[in-house]
């Protein structure tokens, strides 16, 4: 017979057969001192239990691949990647004695893009394990975290400073690439790696951050090898068939109003991570009318921007308007005007899953 003062915590192991459950029972208890005790007490009582989703290894695997093929293609027309394609590809055909050699010799520099990357992924699984990928999603203090790194990583792209590596890690690997092999070729992908960093850092932190917190173990692992993917990729086709480089656009400012462009993206997105600490922290700061003002306000600046309406501090001095972003800077008019409806109360059903409820 056990004796409590002023408060008891008792504990029963339960086995649902659901991920949310209803308990009902009844509680007898006794109060009692020294010489005598009360008559029993009987309490009726009812719980409604959450339990918290296991972490899934698949769990929207689909989704994370192709949102890191999607990164993995934006990187691949940023400045510093783009120019690299003919230099790269040219190097290993004309270092090659036959066509064969230089498709083989580019084919294990694309692999050693995706392994470089995926073992990314692994490594921040490895670091913050299955329960802490899976309490990303709803924990405030990660949220504001990522918010602030998604505004980081837009003031970058839109020219404010750059985020880059020590330069002696480039050195080393650059040292490394020379050695010749496998081995030489792997530490060129791995100095590509490094030296795009100003302008991928951004990408993929981003990918990593959406795939680690959707909960899913493999996720950031998955999300980095359909970034190396599509990064991946066109150093072997332009290998197998060189005539294709002629086809490519001629480097310019276009790449870096590609960056601009993203880092706009980049700045509406962090608004979800910081809409979720807000909703879980009851704070009330950016209602769902706030939210979407400012979802209006950003698509307009990427449109007049794309338009020319201003510069950013890296853009070309005169830079014309073509038929692509012509198309794009559209594109973003109509989606400011789908959501500014949404401001007064109007549904906006294509991004309801964004702006709080």
């Amino acid at each position: 017979l056990a004796y409590f003062s002023e408060s008891a915590d008792f504990t029963i192991k339960l086995q649902p057969h659901e991920e949310d459950f209803s308990i009902a029972g009844e509680l007898e208890f006794m109060v009692c001192n020294d010489e005598m005790c009360l008559p029993p007490t009987y309490e009726d009582f009812n719980a409604t239990v959450t339990g918290a989703p296991v972490p899934s290894i698949w769990k929207g695997m689909g989704t994370t691949f192709w949102l890191g093929f999607l990164g993995g293609f934006a990187a691949l027309i940023m400045p510093c990647i783009f120019p690299m394609i003919p230099l790269t590809v040219s190097f290993f055909t004309k270092q090659s004695k036959t066509k064969a050699e230089g498709i083989v010799k580019a084919s294990i520099y694309g692999t050693g893009i995706i392994v470089i990357y995926v073992g990314l992924g692994l490594l921040v699984t490895l670091l913050f394990g299955a329960d802490s990928l899976n309490k990303m999603a709803t924990n405030p203090w990660f949220n504001l975290a990522f918010f602030a790194l998604f505004v980081v990583f837009a003031a970058s792209f839109f020219g404010a400073f750059e985020i880059t590596l020590p330069s002696s890690w480039v050195n080393k690997a650059d040292d490394a690439s020379n050695k010749g092999g496998m081995v030489g070729i792997f530490f060129m992908a791995f100095t590509l790696s490094l030296v795009s960093f100003s302008c991928t850092g951004p990408i993929i932190g981003s990918l990593l951050v959406k795939a680690a917190s959707g909960g899913s173990l493999l996720g950031p692992a998955v999300g980095m090898f359909g970034f190396a993917l599509a990064l991946a990729i066109p150093f072997t086709l332009f290998a197998a068939f060189p005539g294709w480089l002629n086809s490519l656009p001629s480097s310019g400012g276009w790449l870096n109003t590609v960056k601009v462009t993203l880092g706009f993206l980049e700045l509406a997105f962090a608004l979800k991570f910081l809409s979720t600490a807000d909703m879980v922290m009851q704070w009330h700061l950016l209602e769902r009318e706030l939210f979407l003002a400012i979802w209006v306000a950003i698509a307009f600046a990427t449109a007049f921007y794309l338009l020319g309406a201003f510069r950013m501090p890296l853009d070309s001095p005169a830079q014309s308007i073509g038929v692509s972003r012509l198309f794009i800077a559209l594109t973003f008019l109509i989606m400011g005007f789908y959501m500014l409806p949404g401001i007064f109360g109007a549904p906006v059903k294509l991004i309801a899953g964004f702006p709080p409820p």
